[in-house]
């Protein structure tokens, strides 16, 4: 089985299958133009030539186009146009696939990935919702949707699938993560700095770090957010929040010069100006920004 992975810029796009249809062709037989279209059409994917893989695959659909294994082909053609930059054809090319098998947890899952990379959270949330009815224990969907949620302030569902991950998949990093989340986002900010901790042992990402050194401000472990507002910074040096996050920490420490030069950097880096006011000449308050 072959493995084709794509990478989008909200959340990462998870590995790709190309089912083995000629699994059951017998080695001595000739290979058929269905199947030589379809590994010229994996060969250029793992080259990342899109354009090649899409023509490949077109030209095996309407070799066979009554074959009923078009519908996985359809499903991975959408996930192709995706990655070459034809976000509405993608998508319409992943409605045609889930058309023909709506209760396809792949073809969900990929149409998911790519409304969410485009920005439809409201559709992406319905696709990863369906996927949990059809196989509960699909956690690929579950981390995702468990945020959703909590942007909804669905503090219900967020909660509910984060308890079912730890009940069901105990040290996952999918666990940690929405239980760094929900703790988080529901204001349990002492609760969630071990889940961060566990996270960090794993993967030392300047999200995770900027998200633990937030519940280390509001909970007043100064020294512990400084060492991780730095290693942050040390990773992606031009995060403007990380600027902003290191001027509620200076003004925490009564350093008003320092905290204003911090928020004048953040708002250079694209911070919203009304986010760092606060930190600035003669508007310095005791309010802590809040997090995207």
């Amino acid at each position: 089985m072959s493995i084709i992975k794509i990478i989008s810029s909200t959340f990462i796009i998870s590995a790709l299958l190309f089912a083995p249809l000629a699994a059951k062709a017998s080695e001595n037989e000739t290979e058929s133009l269905y199947f030589k279209k379809i590994d010229e059409a994996d060969k250029a994917c793992a080259e990342g030539l899109w354009h090649e893989a899409e023509n490949a695959l077109v030209e095996a659909l309407r070799a066979e186009p009554a074959n009923p294994s078009n519908v996985l082909l359809i499903s991975n053609l959408g996930i192709i146009r995706f990655n070459m930059g034809q976000d509405s054809l993608a998508i319409a090319t992943l409605n045609d696939a889930h058309s023909m098998a709506p209760a396809s947890v792949t073809i969900l899952s990929n149409r998911a990935k790519v409304l969410a990379a485009n920005g439809y959270d409201e559709e992406a949330y319905l696709d990863y919702s369906r996927i949990i009815e059809l196989d509960s224990l699909e956690i690929s969907a579950r981390l995702p949707r468990c945020l959703y949620a909590l942007r909804r302030h669905d503090f219900r569902t967020a909660k509910s699938d984060m308890e079912f991950m730890e009940q069901n998949f105990p040290g996952k990093i999918e666990t940690e993560i929405a239980g760094a989340a929900v703790r988080s986002g529901t204001g349990d900010f002492a609760g969630a700095i071990p889940y961060y901790s566990r996270i960090l042992l794993e993967r030392k990402d300047p999200e995770y770090y900027s998200g633990r050194a937030y519940c280390y401000l509001l909970t007043g472990s100064l020294q512990e957010a400084s060492d991780d507002i730095n290693s942050a910074l040390a990773i992606t040096p031009a995060d403007g929040e990380l600027y902003l996050y290191r001027a509620a920490l200076n003004k925490m420490r009564y350093r008003p010069a320092d905290a204003e030069a911090d928020a004048r950097k953040a708002v250079e880096l694209g911070v919203d100006k009304t986010r760092a006011t606060q930190f600035l000449s003669n508007q310095i308050s005791d309010t802590m920004p809040k997090r995207k």
